[in-house]
């Protein structure tokens, strides 16, 4: 029944980031934001609604070793598996703003939650309002030095002309799935490490995790066997600095989040630092600017191995 609970939970989380998703985009329309903006900031924390309402019901339910681990584990999954994945269907070309920008701001961000957690095991709603407000420096710095002409692929022109009735509808069918789907994965989840006798950090590094980064393994897979568009980096990185800035950030600025479990600081965030870090060598060695099929091999293994000790609690 736990595993059912899971499954809906996933479901909903899913439809429901899709639905605020068009409704966020079709609304920015209306107010006259550029198509460029919105895929920078409104896309962006929209799609990281799933993860921000499943770190949230996780603190408020007595479940802050979930609310950790669901970003440190899909900050770890976006990269191990999706980015490894999407680079065994198809070689990915990888943008010099990668390393000049994208990359060293989620290692900052990475270093500073570390430090955060590290300095007195909590994440306090003071801290929570530093990483949000990082956040919001790198994405006026993103607009201000972004092209006039660049257009997100992710924001569709359609939704230019949605009627007011239906953009409210979709905002309430989202928030509405959001919330039990979060309400249901975290409970579903905590009765399956208590069933199978493992700590509620385990199950959020690894099954919330993956779940939660399963969306953005579907469409990268999808759009690098089509070969329609240029899989970015960028998006990935964007997606774990946006992890780490909105969802802890935000979470911890209604709720401080303690760290519960030894394991978060002792390995999974190392785990975390480690792929994050790993991105440099592999996009310069042996062949510069790609990541080729083998080096996506290796990285699913590399994330395997951390399944694997996960489970076993090596």
């Amino acid at each position: 029944m736990s595993l059912l609970w899971v499954i809906l939970g996933f479901i909903l989380l899913v439809v429901g980031g899709e639905f605020l998703v068009r409704a966020s985009v079709a609304l920015s329309f209306k107010f006259n934001i550029s198509k460029m903006v919105i895929g920078m900031t409104v896309v962006s924390f929209a799609t990281s609604a799933p993860e921000l309402l499943v770190s949230l019901q996780a603190a408020l339910s007595g479940s802050p070793a979930i609310a950790i681990t669901n970003v440190v584990g899909s900050n770890i999954a976006n990269i191990g598996l999706v980015l490894g994945i999407t680079a065994m269907v198809s070689v990915i070309a990888v943008d010099k703003s990668f390393y000049k920008l994208n990359w060293p701001v989620m290692m900052v961000f990475s270093i500073v939650l570390y430090y955060f957690l590290k300095n007195d095991n909590v994440l306090s709603g003071i801290e929570g309002g530093i990483l949000f407000a990082g956040l919001i420096v790198f994405l006026i710095y993103l607009i201000r030095n972004a092209k006039k002409d660049t257009a997100s692929d992710e924001v569709d022109d359609t939704l230019a002309t949605v009627s007011n009735f239906k953009i409210g509808l979709w905002l309430l069918i989202g928030a509405a799935a959001l919330y039990f789907g979060s309400e249901w994965l975290v409970e579903g989840a905590k009765a399956i490490a208590v069933s199978i006798g493992v700590s509620e950090a385990v199950i959020g590094v690894s099954l919330i995790a993956i779940g939660t980064s399963v969306p953005e393994l579907a469409a990268s897979v999808i759009a690098a066997a089509k070969q329609e568009k240029a899989i970015s980096l960028g998006n990935l990185i964007g997606s774990n600095i946006f992890n780490i800035a909105s969802v802890l950030g935000l979470t911890a600025m209604i709720k401080p989040i303690p760290v519960t479990e030894p394991s978060i600081l002792s390995t999974d965030i190392f785990w975390m630092l480690g792929f994050s870090a790993i991105l440099i060598p592999l996009i310069f060695l042996p062949k510069r600017l790609q990541i080729s099929r083998l080096k996506g091999f290796a990285l699913v293994v590399g994330y395997g191995v951390f399944m694997f000790l996960v489970f076993t609690g090596k």
